[in-house]
């Protein structure tokens, strides 16, 4: 019997896992239309390979990694792609993300694939193959697995362990993967082990999951390894790779090193089952197992295509009529799904519809009362109460001395919360503040050195102008020439000779224009008088004219 050993923390909520761990995986019928993200792991997003209106054929690259730490995205069937643009996407922000959008054409016809031998390819070959085909971490971290695969380069591995644990309530995804894909999974295990070179490989199941220990015991047996199925206690999270870790080996990984700097690299079963389909059969990453359980009329695991939007998986679960929301992963850290439009990517392990019998309301949030269930349940020794109240004053300095990003968000702290605490909002809100601050300090480091490199070079390029003028001024001395200083100052004295004309000449011309004015002025003001005196004569005629006495002129003109 191998020793197990008991990780710190942890939680024990009810599992929800029989509801869909019964059935057996099947196949999900092509959906009319897939919005496939360009960006669907850590690192940098693939580059699109593919234009509005281009035919694509099932597994063809779309999106190429464009980096290292990047992996690639292949067209989940064959048809035509309709565009190439920013779509909502898988992610509690809502945000939309680069996606092609493409329309199946009901064919599913292949790309050309070519079986190989993984035995007969070198490491460099085999990581190639992974990035290539979009090999990442399929328990919900989506790690490019040819990146992980190096970890053996800079340390010796002592141990390979792979994780089956699957501890989220409601999730079997990998429960029933193990149960019917165990010889894939093995030979996938296999490959990883050859990459690596480690002591021993374990592989972690939780004991919860007899038929999937048997499974894959069975599986190893038939390949001729000598893989260790080892069964760990259920309990939450078993399933975090430090905390899977800790059981199985009894290392602890430090909070500011990674396992493999201990010798311990660590793979889930079903990121296994991907990289034996890439290499041996030339499969890229175009589909994956979703557990649709919840508060639904048929609760199943399904294989879908990625980029299936969530609306075309509802007749599959058939949701009850009080459903009101659906979450992408476990109820422990998963997320509310933004919108139906939002499609399946490789991170997305489980859909769960959600009611309000389900997942009732939260209770109204109450004062820390310093009970402690927080730092007695925190699987990484934290102490949360104290993150908690930092958090809340926005003293993120503090927060980070007290181990802030260690934190990985499991949610047994707000578990055990008497006062019903959102912990773990308080924590993403602190780190999303530190993120924040610490980008904008990057940036304004970055335009202050740019800044001082404009200065630096334009101080440098002063230096040798002055530099070549007095070369070139030796130069001419020498040779009995005048010199460019000389040149210079007649220059300046010519340029202020004419600057002083002009301004001769426009005071001259505003002087005239003056004048000009003035004379208007007068002549205007002379006829105004003369109209004035010529009103004044005519006045005493008109007057005697109203009084009815006849002027001389009027008198003339009456005679006969």
């Amino acid at each position: 019997m191998r020793q197990l050993f008991r990780f710190k923390g942890g939680v024990e909520p009810a599992t929800h896992k029989e509801l869909s761990a019964q059935a057996p995986i099947a196949a999900a019928p092509l959906p009319a239309i897939l919005v496939v993200p360009l960006h669907q792991s850590i690192g940098g997003p693939a580059r699109p390979l593919v234009r509005a209106g281009e035919r694509v054929k099932k597994g063809q690259r779309i999106g190429a990694a464009d980096k290292w730490v990047s992996s690639a995205v292949h067209a989940p069937t064959s048809g035509t792609v309709l565009a190439v643009e920013e779509r909502v996407a898988a992610h509690p922000s809502g945000l939309p993300t680069l996606s092609a959008v493409i329309e199946p054409d009901g064919e599913d016809a292949w790309i050309e694939r070519a079986p190989l031998d993984p035995a007969a390819l070198s490491p460099e070959r085999v990581r190639e193959i992974l990035r290539d085909a979009g090999v990442v971490g399929l328990g919900g971290a989506v790690f490019p697995s040819h990146v992980k695969t190096e970890a053996a380069r800079a340390t010796p591995m002592e141990e390979l362990v792979i994780n089956g644990a699957e501890c989220e309530p409601f999730m079997t995804c990998d429960d029933r993967l193990m149960r019917e894909r165990a010889g894939d999974i093995a030979r996938g295990v296999a490959i990883f082990r050859d990459l690596l070179r480690p002591r021993r490989v374990l592989i972690g199941v939780e004991d919860n999951k007899p038929e999937a220990i048997s499974a894959l015991r069975a599986a190893i047996g038939a390949i001729g390894e000598d893989f260790a199925v080892v069964p760990v206690p259920t309990r939450y999270p078993a399933g975090g790779a430090k905390q899977l870790i800790r059981a199985l080996t009894g290392k602890e990984v430090p909070a500011n090193r990674r396992s493999p700097e201990m010798g311990v690299q660590c793979f889930n079963v079903g990121t296994a089952r991907a990289a034996f389909r890439a290499v041996a059969f030339g499969e890229p990453v175009i589909s994956r197992v979703v557990t649709l359980t919840g508060n639904v009329e048929a609760p199943r695991n399904w294989e879908i295509r990625l980029g299936t939007p969530l609306r075309e998986i509802l007749p599959l679960m058939r949701p009850k009529a009080d459903t009101d929301r659906y979450l992408m992963g476990g109820p422990m850290m998963g997320f509310e799904l933004p919108s139906l439009d939002a499609p399946v990517i490789k991170a997305t392990n489980c859909v769960i519809a959600g009611s309000p019998a389900l997942f009732p309301p939260p209770a109204p949030e109450m004062p820390c009362i310093r009970c402690g269930s927080c730092a007695q349940a925190c699987p990484h020794e934290l102490q949360p109460f104290e993150l908690y109240w930092f958090a809340r004053a926005r003293n993120f300095g503090k927060a980070q001395e007290y181990q802030l990003f260690d934190c990985i968000e499991c949610g047994c702290c707000a578990y055990v919360c008497p006062s019903r605490i959102p912990l773990v909002q308080y924590f993403r809100f602190a780190k999303s503040e530190i993120w924040s601050r610490e980008r904008d300090k990057k940036a304004a480091d970055a335009a202050k050195a740019r800044f001082e490199r404009r200065n630096a070079r334009e101080e440098r390029d002063r230096i040798e102008k002055a530099e070549r003028l007095a070369r070139a001024a030796a130069a001419k001395a020498a040779a009995g020439a005048p010199t460019d200083a000389e040149a210079d100052a007649e220059a300046a004295k010519k340029a202020a000779i004419a600057a002083a004309m002009e301004r001769a000449q426009a005071q001259r011309e505003k002087e005239n224009a003056r004048s000009k004015n003035t004379g208007d002025m007068i002549g205007a003001r002379e006829k105004e008088i003369a109209e004035t005196e010529e009103r004044q004569a005519a006045l005493p005629a008109r007057r005697e004219t109203a009084s009815g006495v006849k002027t001389p002129d009027m008198q003339k003109e009456q005679e006969p």
